[in-house]
């Protein structure tokens, strides 16, 4: 049953990490959109957007936990609970001949940093790398314990 909650807690993970980098790659593909969402009469520029995660809870499995007298209680996983718009105010860059500079001649780019993005974007990917490589060591393992039960 334990190697079979590693399973679970591994690919709630995957799920998670994936998601995120979906996210960021909308933000990478939206760094000049400066069209994003119409808002009371006048364009907004895109808006960066970022993943909120929390742990899975699985309520009876710690109430089970709790009832059998255990203490210590394995992980559920993880979850994204929303994505949510950063709220880091737009930029502004001087190109007066752009359709959408205002009568100053500038133009409101989104808040998006393609760094922030790219180190966002190796963070999701080394953890979901990681996270493959415990799935892999977890299959392994169950693959070893048949191979004992065999013999």
């Amino acid at each position: 049953m334990t190697i079979f909650h590693g399973f679970n807690t591994t690919a709630s993970a995957l799920t998670a990490q994936r998601l995120r980098m979906d996210v960021v790659a909308s933000n990478m593909a939206n760094v000049d959109t400066t069209r994003g969402k119409y808002v009371n009469g006048e364009w907004q520029p895109y808006q960066r957007k970022m993943v909120v995660m929390q742990p899975n809870e699985n309520r009876f499995s710690s109430h089970l936990s709790k009832a059998m007298g255990r203490t210590e209680h394995a992980g559920n996983g993880v979850k994204v609970s929303r994505i949510v718009a950063d709220e880091t105010p737009f930029k502004l860059v001087y190109q007066p001949d752009h359709p959408d500079a205002n009568e100053l001649g500038y133009v409101r780019l989104p808040n998006v940093d393609p760094l922030k993005e790219m180190i966002d974007m190796m963070s999701a990917t080394r953890s979901y790398e990681a996270n493959v490589t415990t799935l892999n060591a977890t299959k392994n393992m169950l693959m070893k314990a048949l191979e004992i039960g065999k013999g």
